[in-house]
Parts: structure tokens; C-alpha cells; sequence
């Protein structure tokens, strides 16, 4: 049973299968209006969003299909205790596909290997956001016409933004891309998410704090806000959360046909003068997050058709155990039964991963 929990359960060729059928869904949206009549997709969302859930929504609903689910986990039985593997395992017996939103990371991958159905991460933590990453990528290609060749500027949140390392996996396997990441030092890139741009290819990478000194050379700029939820700290967040605001005035030093995108909600990163810009893209991504959402919707429920097999279960060989996860943010600290296991990444200098939520840590 196929599912997506991370951009790379998707091949370049399955990515290139979904584009192609979220152009044509745009120019004929009536071939599409019943294709899933019948099917119910089961929305978990455990955590807050207004854009992803009611994507995930319309996406089903304009396909011809039914939605279940919920938007508050004091609404579930997780309130109760409930563990995601038996929500998963619960939810299987009601409905055809999930979309899962959850604080927790790793939580989707979970679902994912209990349920008897389809699994889409619709964000978990600062990890994963595999379908904003596909909303992405249809208005860079429909914007810009391509992927490879392009200078790629994010800015603000680079540290928990999952939209940010989902997309830089993403571009990662293409080529000639200049990554500039900018951010204060607080919110780097974290090193696991920058180990993966490639050293060869044509890739380039920089990283500065100074948004001005690099606008006129980036082809797109991926504002983030600062995330308030992901802050332990409240006074760090207030001290960065104003760190980078784009305003009319900075727009004038960038290139004609730069493109800013941003994945929603915006706090004030981005002036609202700055919505009146011809290259102000970010409420084309919210239209091409549904589109795509629909070709996943689609393309998983055709494939779970062919494949009835159970979900598939994790296999310890090949990984370390007996190791406890440092990242409170991850599922195994809720969830007592799973299995610890870290997949080993640097044998050189003794480095290993959660394989739920990719923290780091030394053997």
C-alpha cells in the first residue's frame, strides 16, 4: 500500500506523472468531476491549518469523492490516549485514503505502517510537507518553466520550516541549482537538510543573514514566517520573529520575473502592499496545492486498487536500537510500544538518525 509521507516516497517520474495531471485537471476539470464517487478521504488533523485541510477538502469534493475526519485532537480519542497507530488501524475501517496532520514528527510514517489505506502527510513537526512541497513545485514549473538552472533564495525559518527542507529535498534531484539560504544564525538550515545538496551536478550553496545584498540575484524568493509554535523559548521568537520583512522598497533591487512564494499563514514577513506585485505567487501556490492534492488523491487511490496488500511493516535490520530519540518533538515520546531504531549516516564519525524524526545522534 503506497503512501507519502516524505517527497521521496515520490520518484522524479511519479513527480513528472502528477504535474502533467495537475495541468490537465486545470484545463479539464470536468473530466475529473467523478472520478473518485464513492471514496471517502478521512482528514487527521491534529494540529491547527486552515489552507492544507481545506485543500485537502475541495480536492476530494471537485474529484467526486466524500470527506470524514477532524481539526482538533481534543475532539479525538488521542485526548483520551489513543495511540496514532490505533487511529490509524480505526480510520481504515471507515475510509479510503488519510490526510494526516500531527504535532508530533514521525506520526504520519506511523499512521502509515498500521493503516490499511493510504497514508498523506499533510505535515508533521518541523519535518515533513511533502503535499505543500508538490504545490510548490507546479508554480515554479508553471511560473518559471523549469526547475533546473535557477537561483532559489529562503528566507526566515530555515531551522523548523518543513516546507523549506521538503522543497530543497526536492530540487535536490535536478540540477544546476544555486541554493542561497538566509537567515539570523538561530534559524540555520539544519546540517542534515544541507548534507543532502548534492557537491556535484551544478549545485551551489551560501548562506548569509543579509536578504538585500542577494535579492537582485535570485530567480525565486521562498519568504517563511517565524514559528511561533515550534519555540520553546518565547522570548527567543519575539527577539526573531521580525527578522525579515518584505516590503515594496526591497522588491525594487529584484529581477523582473523573480517570483516570491511563501507557504501560508504569513504573520507581517510579507507587506501587503507587496500582494498588488506581479511576482507575488504565494496565492497561486494556495490554488496549486488543491490541483495537486487532487492528482495525489487520485493517483494513490488508483494504485491502492491494483495493490490490496496491508500496510508494511518497518524492518529492524539495518538499523541501531537501543538508543533513546533527544527530540521531544518526536513521536516515540508519546508513543510508548514503537521501536527505537536509528539508521546510520556517518559511520566515519559515529552519526545516526531517528528514522521518525531525523534527529541526530552519537553511537
Amino acid at each position: 500500500m503506497k503512501s507519502v509521507v516524505d517527497i521521496l516516497d515520490l520518484s522524479v517520474a511519479e513527480v513528472d506523472e502528477l504535474l502533467a495531471t495537475a495541468a490537465d485537471i486545470i484545463e479539464n476539470p470536468a473530466k475529473y468531476a467523478e472520478v473518485c464517487r464513492g471514496k471517502k478521504l478521512a482528514t487527521l488533523f491534529f494540529e491547527p491549518s486552515t489552507r492544507t485541510r481545506l485543500s485537502f477538502e475541495a480536492a476530494m469534493y471537485e474529484l467526486g469523492g466524500n470527506v470524514i475526519g477532524f481539526s482538533s485532537a481534543s475532539s479525538t480519542s488521542a485526548s483520551k490516549g489513543e495511540s496514532v497507530a490505533d487511529t490509524a488501524k480505526v480510520i481504515s475501517c471507515y475510509a479510503d485514503i488519510i490526510a494526516m496532520r500531527h504535532p508530533k514528527e514521525g506520526a504520519p510514517l506511523v499512521a502509515s505502517l498500521n493503516a490499511g489505506i493510504p497514508v498523506i502527510n499533510a505535515g508533521d513537526g518541523g519535518h515533513h510537507h511533502p503535499t505543500q512541497t508538490l504545490a510548490d513545485l507546479l508554480t515554479i514549473k508553471r511560473e518559471k518553466g523549469k526547475f533546473s538552472g535557477l537561483t532559489v533564495g529562503f528566507c526566515g525559518d530555515l531551522k523548523f520550516g518543513r516546507t523549506v527542507h521538503s522543497l530543497i529535498t526536492a530540487l535536490c534531484r535536478y540540477e544546476n541549482i544555486n541554493f542561497v539560504m538566509i537567515s539570523p544564525d538561530e534559524l540555520k538550515l539544519p546540517g542534515y537538510v544541507k548534507n543532502e545538496i548534492p557537491k556535484d551536478r551544478g549545485f551551489t550553496y551560501t548562506e548569509t543573514a543579509d536578504l538585500e545584498a542577494v535579492m537582485p540575484t535570485l530567480d525565486i524568493l521562498y519568504m517563511t514566517r517565524v514559528q511561533q509554535e515550534r519555540f520553546t523559548d518565547i522570548d527567543e521568537y519575539l527577539r526573531l520573529r521580525d527578522a525579515y520583512i518584505l516590503n515594496t522598497e526591497k522588491l525594487k533591487a529584484a529581477k523582473p520575473d523573480m517570483i516570491v512564494l511563501h507557504p501560508l499563514p504569513r504573520v507581517n514577513e510579507i507587506s501587503v502592499a507587496v500582494d498588488d506585485d506581479p511576482r507575488a505567487c504565494y496565492f497561486k501556490q494556495v490554488q496549486n496545492g488543491k490541483y495537486m492534492r487532487m492528482a495525489l488523491i487520485l493517483k494513490l487511490l488508483r494504485e491502492a486498487e491494483k495493490d490490496n496488500a496491508p500496510a508494511k511493516k518497518l524492518s529492524e535490520e539495518g538499523y541501531l536500537s537501543g538508543m533513546k530519540c533527544d527530540n521531544p518533538r518526536c513521536i516515540t515520546t508519546t508513543e510508548q510500544e514503537l521501536k527505537q531504531l536509528f539508521r546510520v549516516v556517518s559511520p566515519e564519525n559515529r552519526i545516526c538518525r531517528c528514522i521518525y524524526c531525523d534527529t541526530k545522534k552519537i553511537y
